[in-house]
């Protein structure tokens, strides 16, 4: 049985060696709201957090794959920026300190529905007052499921993300669909909010 970190392990192998690190288009959305401390919540290779400290911002970036880790710390020591890099399990990390942009794309569909609504709140209370929070996720309606680990994944459904920044200023919350293999889909909603 082979996990979704394993899985993207070896995904971010293939990409590290081919040079295929590029932002993808939920990235290039978030990036016109990156400043101050940010905090990119399984970062994968890391080109949004290098985007970030590129633009001046001070970053922390958080995941769980060794390969992507290893190569963003690289990348962050040979360009010298204000990029902090650790490799930890998303699942039960704990944040210790609040940011000015915290961003988690493409990552809270692989823990089981509790740890996700969990880790979601603790992403919000993160958020200074005035701050922003990009968030990206698969939602229902995706029939490509090869990535799952399948103990555990969840798909939210579709105005769930919505519901959940009741009380923030919504900026936009785009739904997207992407054909995947097989001739299934790939369901994504793309949520971004000011925090009151």
């Amino acid at each position: 049985m082979t996990s979704s970190v394993e899985f993207f392990d070896k995904q971010f192998q293939r990409q590290v060696v081919s040079g295929e690190i590029e932002l993808n288009p939920f990235e290039r959305a978030a990036l016109s709201h990156l400043r101050g401390r940010v905090l990119d919540f399984g970062c994968g290779l890391g080109a949004l957090a290098v985007a970030a400290a590129r633009r001046g911002c001070s970053v922390l970036a958080l995941d769980a794959s060794p390969t992507a880790i290893e190569h963003l710390r690289q990348v962050a020591t040979r360009d010298a920026l204000s990029l902090e890099v650790q490799e930890v399990d998303l699942r039960n990390y704990r944040l210790e300190e609040d940011f000015d942009t915290i961003v988690s794309i493409g990552l809270l569909m692989f823990f089981d529905c509790p740890t996700a609504l969990r880790q979601l709140a603790q992403l919000q209370s993160r958020v200074r007052p005035g701050g922003t929070a990009v968030l990206n996720v698969l939602i229902e309606g995706t029939t490509y499921l090869d990535m799952f680990d399948p103990r555990g994944y969840c798909l939210f459904a579709r105005e769930e993300l919505r519901k959940q920044f009741a009380g923030w200023d919504v900026l936009s919350c785009d739904y997207q669909d992407f054909p995947a293999p097989g001739n299934q889909i790939k369901s994504f909603v793309t949520l971004i909010a000011r925090k009151l």
